[in-house]
């Protein structure tokens, strides 16, 4: 599906709509559910990222983990414990990804997680990650949405 938001507030109600789905789907079996985020620098994946938390109960102002790579958030959920928002910019390769414990994150199926910058990590990722690519659109704040 695509969708075009023309402002920051478009862009967080359509990511409280992805949350809010993924919240009454319920957890995997087998591992964590996984939303993937792709798109040029500017395109709306932080702002994407505030709405998503925010619809998960998140009070915290979401800002890029760039240089601690990700961050927890505690769910009160009674499907789900954690949230992680996590930015793979500084991630040259998933083999970078061991020494943080990622694997043992993303093989719970009580966690959710939200990447930034996720197709440099694509191989590290279920077949299942939930992908959502932005592009810029023609007016200056317009974003084109799809996944």
């Amino acid at each position: 599906m695509q969708y075009i938001t023309r402002t920051a507030h478009e862009t967080k109600k359509l990511a409280a709509k992805i949350a809010e789905g993924i919240l009454k789907s319920g957890p995997h079996k087998k591992h964590a559910k996984i939303v993937a985020l792709v798109g040029d620098l500017g395109a709306g994946k932080t702002t994407f990222t505030q709405g998503f938390a925010k619809a998960l109960g998140i009070e915290h102002r979401m800002v890029s983990p760039t240089f601690l790579i990700f961050r927890s958030y505690i769910l009160n959920s009674k499907s789900y414990s954690l949230f992680y928002h996590m930015d793979a910019y500084r991630i040259d390769n998933s083999k970078e990804l061991k020494p943080l414990g990622f694997k043992e994150a993303i093989a719970d199926p009580k966690n959710i997680f939200l990447i930034e910058w996720a197709d440099k990590i694509k191989a590290a990722l279920p077949k299942d990650t939930i992908w959502v690519h932005f592009t810029h659109g023609r007016k200056e704040k317009e974003r084109i949405i799809a996944y």
